[in-house]
């Protein structure tokens, strides 16, 4: 455990309080969980192959709520592409992205975007999963398409490029 995150067990609930926020999840009924001086301790309940899953996805699920209250997860996306570009909007971020409108995407509560260049945008928040579906959500307007490699892409993707019509 960090300095400065605290964990409670509620029966089949954990709940995480760190400086960024306060985030839970519900344990599965094949998992045990209980506190430790090191930490929190997860253990299956037998030694099925169900309960044996369940204990690393837990054990997994857990160490992303302590992540997120203690620093936060953040997804960067590129935008390539001629006049493609995003800014800020009060709350809403707008897309240029080829098409013959821009695209507003509403910010969700909890996630911040920023747009340091109008060619890179920065999802951040403390839920993991809530980052990388909002991240998933604007890539989605446009993905990198192969040919050009025009699009939405997260920062460091390869796109496999093909090659166009020969004469």
């Amino acid at each position: 455990m960090p300095s400065g995150v605290t964990a409670t067990i509620n029966g089949r609930t954990v709940e995480v309080k760190g400086p960024k926020g306060q985030l839970s999840f519900v344990l599965n009924d094949l998992v045990l969980a209980e506190m430790t001086d090191d930490g929190i301790k997860v253990d299956p309940r037998n030694d099925s192959k169900p309960a044996r899953s369940m204990w690393g996805m837990t054990r997994t699920m857990l160490q992303n709520l302590i992540t997120g209250v203690s620093q936060g997860f953040e997804k960067k996306l590129d935008i390539t592409g001629v006049g493609y570009r995003a800014q800020i909007q009060g709350n809403n971020l707008q897309l240029a992205l080829g098409f013959s409108h821009d695209v507003l995407f509403p910010i969700p509560a909890g996630i911040d975007i920023k747009c340091p260049k109008p060619t890179e945008i920065i999802v951040s928040g403390i839920d993991k999963q809530a980052v990388g579906q909002v991240a998933a959500n604007i890539r989605e307007y446009r993905p990198p398409e192969p040919y050009k490699g025009k699009g939405v892409r997260y920062s460091g993707e390869f796109i496999v490029r093909k090659e166009g019509k020969k004469k």
